[in-house]
C-alpha cells in the first residue's frame, strides 16, 4: 500500500469529508473531543464546505469539512499546514459564520446550535505543551461557561512525539494517522477501529482515480508554495526589525536573540 499525506487539501477532505465513509469523521471527533456516552455522535450529515455569507458584501469562505450530528450540533474540521497570518482571527470568522448560518433572518435564536471548530496544526499554536487544548468561553473569575454554543479544539501535530509501539488510545492512534500515513506502507496492527481502518483504506493512493491524484499531486505543489510564501514574509519581517535595531545601535546578541537571524544575515543588513 501506498498512503497519501493526509495534511494535503485533496486527501483530508478525501478521507474526513466523504459522505459514503461517514463512520470515518464520526470516530475522529467522538475520540477527540471525548464526548460523553450521551453526547456521543451517532450519525454525521456532510454539509456544503462553501460558507456564503449572511449579509450582502460579506465573505466567504470555503472550509475542508463541515458537518451536522444528529442533535444539530455542527462540526468544523480545517488541515492547516502552516502558521498563516492573522489564523487565529480566521478562526473565529469561520466559527461564528458557521454558527449564524443556521437561522435566516427573522427567526429565532435559539433554533441555533453549538458550532465546534477542530484544527488539525501542522505547526505550534499555543504555550500549551499538550498536543491537543481546548478553548471555550468562560468567565475568568469563576470559570462558569454561560455562552457554551462555541467551542475551539486545536491539535498540534509537532508535539505529537508518540512512537508506532506506544499508541494506546484511539486519540493517539488518529493523531498518528494524521501525521505519519504517508511514511507507512501497511496498517499498523492495532488500528482496530472501524472509521480508523476504514480512513487508512480510503488513504490508499493505489485506489484513488487519476483525476483524484492529479488534483492531490496540485494541491502539495500550491502548499509548498504557501509555506515558501509565509517563510519569505516572517524573513522579510525579521530582517526589517533587526535593520531598526542596526540603526538604534542595539547589541547584535540582543538583535539574534529577538530576530533569530544568524551573525551572517545581521552582517549583511
Amino acid at each position: 500500500m501506498k498512503f497519501a499525506n493526509v495534511k494535503n487539501d485533496i486527501a483530508f477532505r478525501k478521507i474526513f469529508g466523504n459522505e459514503n465513509k461517514k463512520d470515518v469523521l464520526i470516530s475522529f471527533l467522538n475520540a477527540i473531543l471525548d464526548f460523553e456516552e450521551k453526547h456521543k455522535i451517532i450519525d454525521v450529515t456532510i454539509l456544503n464546505p462553501y460558507q456564503l455569507p449572511k449579509f450582502r458584501d460579506g465573505k466567504a469562505t470555503i472550509i475542508d469539512v463541515k458537518a451536522k450530528d444528529q442533535s444539530g450540533r455542527e462540526f468544523i474540521v480545517e488541515m492547516q499546514v502552516a502558521d498563516a497570518l492573522g489564523f487565529s482571527k480566521r478562526v473565529l470568522y469561520y466559527t461564528s459564520q458557521g454558527y449564524i448560518s443556521q437561522i435566516d433572518r427573522g427567526e429565532f435564536y435559539d433554533r441555533l446550535n453549538p458550532t465546534i471548530f477542530v484544527g488539525i496544526l501542522d505547526f505550534e499554536l499555543s504555550q500549551n505543551p499538550k498536543y491537543i487544548s481546548r478553548h471555550r468561553i468562560l468567565d475568568v473569575e469563576t470559570g462558569e461557561r454561560i455562552m457554551e454554543d462555541m467551542e475551539f479544539n486545536f491539535i498540534e501535530l509537532p508535539k505529537f512525539k508518540l512512537e508506532r509501539r506506544n499508541l494506546k488510545t484511539l486519540v493517539e492512534k488518529w493523531v498518528f494517522f494524521i501525521k505519519e500515513a504517508e511514511n507507512l506502507e501497511v496498517i499498523p496492527e492495532g488500528m482496530d477501529d472501524p472509521g480508523l481502518i476504514a480512513a487508512f483504506e480510503e488513504a490508499n493512493i493505489q485506489t484513488w482515480s487519476p483525476e483524484e491524484l492529479e488534483a492531490y499531486d496540485y494541491a502539495g505543489l500550491r502548499e509548498t508554495e504557501e509555506k515558501l510564501r509565509l517563510a519569505k514574509a516572517v524573513k522579510d519581517k525579521q530582517m526589517k526589525i533587526a535593520k531598526q535595531m542596526k540603526q538604534d545601535k542595539i547589541d547584535k546578541e540582543i538583535i539574534k536573540k529577538y530576530t533569530e537571524l544568524t551573525d551572517k544575515e545581521i552582517d549583511e543588513i
